[in-house]
């Protein structure tokens, strides 16, 4: 094709400028792209639950050692702090805290008064046993709590007391038949977990429903007033998980 001025074009040169035009016309049009939703962040624990302590703690010094660091950090001083206390020399103090030389008894002693502990406190972590409870299938206790007169069943699957954790755990299968009632006034110190079985309960923490089916799980605060609202689909079956610190009251 020849234009006014003379100069000569092909039909693709002539069609480009009118394409161009149709493809702004056509962007223009186009909605503004979405932001992409930004993904949850997983939040690290603050322990390794795979992690393995160290064997050696097994050892009588590296149980001494562990006992007389966290005996100083609860009373919030250095190790110079220490030393200087008990007339140890700094060197051999981060020696003794590190499990790698044997403390005589003066030593022990002397550590003892400073840290306003009983000689006896340093050997703990040694002489600690590790407790472990196995429980059978069908052979878990049946507690009464609150809940019993409404029908619901306590079947505690194991409990240990006084451990190195400083918190107590109980957990229970809990078993809402036929003739049970809904009982949604529970409140106690300490964090709750649960975990559905069986059938289908509508459950309430503080002012929000919940409607759990097998699979699901909630955990919560248990300070908060909660409890099974509705019993939809019975018998319901589900795993109740309740720590809270040794030496409060629970109800």
């Amino acid at each position: 094709m020849i234009d006014g001025n003379g100069a000569s074009h092909t039909m693709a040169e002539t069609m480009k400028p009118a394409r161009k035009a149709r493809a702004s016309k056509a962007e223009s049009k186009a909605e503004p792209a979405k932001p992409v939703p930004e993904l949850h962040r997983v939040v690290p624990l603050s322990q390794d639950p795979h992690s393995v302590r160290d064997t050696r703690e097994n050892v009588l010094e590296v149980a001494i050692g562990h006992e007389v660091r966290t005996f100083r950090k609860q009373l919030g001083i250095t190790v110079a702090d220490l030393a200087a206390a008990t007339n140890i020399s700094l060197g051999m103090l981060s020696k003794i805290e590190n499990g790698i030389t044997s403390p005589s008894l003066t030593t022990l002693q002397a550590l003892s008064r400073a840290l306003g502990v009983p000689l006896t406190a340093l050997f703990r972590r040694f002489e600690e046993e590790r407790s472990a409870v196995f429980i059978k299938a069908g052979e878990g206790v049946d507690v009464e709590r609150r809940g019993t007169r409404a029908g619901h069943q306590y079947t505690l699957l194991g409990h240990i007391g006084a451990n190195t954790s400083g918190v107590v755990v109980e957990p229970y299968l809990i078993t809402l038949a036929e003739d049970s009632d809904v009982f949604p006034t529970f409140q106690h110190e300490g964090m709750e977990f649960l975990y559905m079985l069986e059938g289908e309960v509508v459950y309430r923490h503080g002012s929000k429903l919940f409607r759990m089916l097998p699979g699901d799980s909630l955990f919560f605060d248990a300070d908060a007033p909660h409890g099974p609202e509705e019993l939809t689909e019975r018998p319901i079956r589900y795993l109740s998980i309740i720590s809270y610190p040794q030496g409060s009251r629970r109800n």
